[in-house]
């Protein structure tokens, strides 16, 4: 249910944002969930893989929305609250070494989470590694 839950949106934006399908061979979506890469990348979404074995920075985008579909592995992210030390990296984006309040999600294989454009959200604590795809809806 959760990765139908994942693919409506994907499908949704697929149809509405190209005329012709786009088709990534699993050799490359393998490479990318194992060292992180761009799969797709159009001018109002880019999906990638990624693969994590320690914690982030916080992040917030003004005008990304990322979609996250966890393939392997567990991490704890949180998202919302106020971001600490943040500076602007580059245009609409902003990165930080904390959060102070939001919420704490306990990400496993199959979880989907959205985090909003604005939303601070940080990969916490990675006990061990994850992989997981990243589809960033980018508002124009």
């Amino acid at each position: 249910m959760k990765f139908l839950l994942f693919l409506a949106p994907l499908l949704t934006v697929a149809l509405l944002s190209a005329a012709d399908a786009t088709y990534v061979g699993h050799d490359k979506v393998t490479a990318a969930l194992a060292k992180g890469g761009a799969l797709v990348t159009a001018p109002d979404l880019l999906v990638s893989g990624s693969h994590r074995t320690a914690n982030g920075q916080v992040e917030v985008h003004d005008k990304e929305t990322d979609v996250i579909y966890v393939v392997e592995g567990s991490a704890t992210f949180v998202t919302g609250g106020k971001m600490i030390g943040g500076k602007v990296t580059k245009p609409g984006q902003m990165l930080g070494s904390s959060i102070e309040g939001g919420e704490t999600h306990a990400l496993t294989k199959g979880d989907v989470i959205v985090v909003p454009a604005g939303t601070p959200h940080w990969f916490k604590e990675v006990p061990s590694s994850i992989s997981y795809y990243v589809v960033k809806v980018l508002k124009q």
